[in-house]
C-alpha cells in the first residue's frame, strides 16, 4: 500500500523530466537512435539514463573510438531540437502556480538551455531557481543539485520536500535529506516506505504557518 503524503515543508524541490514534464517518448526515440548507431543495450541503457545526466550515460554506453563530448553535444542538439509530444504531467503547472509565496526551485539532469524550452513546451513556469546540469560537479544520484536548490533558496534541506520519479533522482533527493515524494509508478528498494503520488492532480495546499505549506492527498 503507498504512503500517502502529509508533509509540512518550506520550499519544494522539483525534478524536470519525468515529474514535471513528460518528454519520455522523444527522450526514448532519442536514446533508440544511440543504440542503433552504437550497438548498446537499449533496455539497459533506458534504465540506467532516467534521471542521470547525457554524458554519465554515454561514458557508461558509448563503446571505445568515439569522443564522448562530441556524442553528448550532437545528442543535446537534438534533444533541443525536438519538442513534439512534450506535455505536463497532469496537475503539475496548476501545483506550481498555487505555490506562490512558497519557495520553489527545478533540479533537473538536463542542460539548463534544454530544460527551458521543455518547461515552457509543456506550459509550465520558470521558477526562479532552476539547478541544471551545468550547475553541478556531479549530477544525480549525487545530491549536489538539491543541496545547491536549498542553499539558493535560503533554506535547509531538511526543510524542502522533493518530487521525483527516478531511481537516481530519488537516491539524491535522499541523500540530500529533504523529504522525498514519488512521482509516478516507479519501484524498487529505496521507495518502499516513500510517500508516493501517482501526479500532481490530488495535491492539496494548507497554509501552516509564516512561509510554510501542508501538502497532502
Amino acid at each position: 500500500m503507498p504512503t500517502a503524503l502529509d508533509l509540512t515543508v518550506g520550499a519544494v524541490l522539483f525534478d524536470m523530466d519525468g515529474t514535471l514534464v513528460d518528454s519520455t517518448p522523444v527522450v526514448e526515440a532519442i536514446w533508440s537512435e544511440f543504440a542503433d548507431t552504437y550497438g548498446a543495450d537499449l533496455p539497459a541503457l533506458l534504465r540506467y539514463s532516467h534521471g542521470r545526466q547525457t554524458l554519465d550515460s554515454v561514458l557508461r554506453f558509448l563503446p571505445p573510438g568515439h569522443d564522448p563530448h562530441e556524442v553528448v553535444a550532437a545528442l543535446h542538439a537534438e534533444e533541443e531540437s525536438r519538442m513534439d509530444g512534450v506535455a505536463e504531467v497532469p496537475g503539475a503547472g496548476a501545483l506550481m502556480r498555487a505555490l506562490s509565496g512558497i519557495p520553489v526551485a527545478v533540479v533537473t539532469s538536463a542542460q539548463r538551455s534544454l530544460a527551458e524550452r521543455r518547461m515552457r513546451a509543456a506550459g509550465l513556469p520558470l521558477p526562479s531557481v532552476l539547478v541544471a546540469a551545468e550547475d553541478v560537479p556531479a549530477g544525480k544520484p549525487s545530491p549536489a543539485g538539491y543541496l545547491r536548490a536549498a542553499r539558493l533558496l535560503g533554506r535547509h534541506p531538511g526543510e524542502c520536500i522533493v518530487f521525483e520519479d527516478a531511481e537516481a533522482g530519488l537516491a539524491a533527493g535522499i541523500a540530500s535529506g529533504a523529504a522525498t515524494v514519488v512521482v509516478g509508478s516507479h519501484e524498487s528498494g529505496l521507495t518502499a516506505d516513500l510517500p508516493r503520488v501517482p501526479d500532481f492532480r490530488a495535491i492539496r495546499i494548507i497554509p501552516a504557518g509564516p512561509a510554510r505549506i501542508r501538502l497532502t492527498t
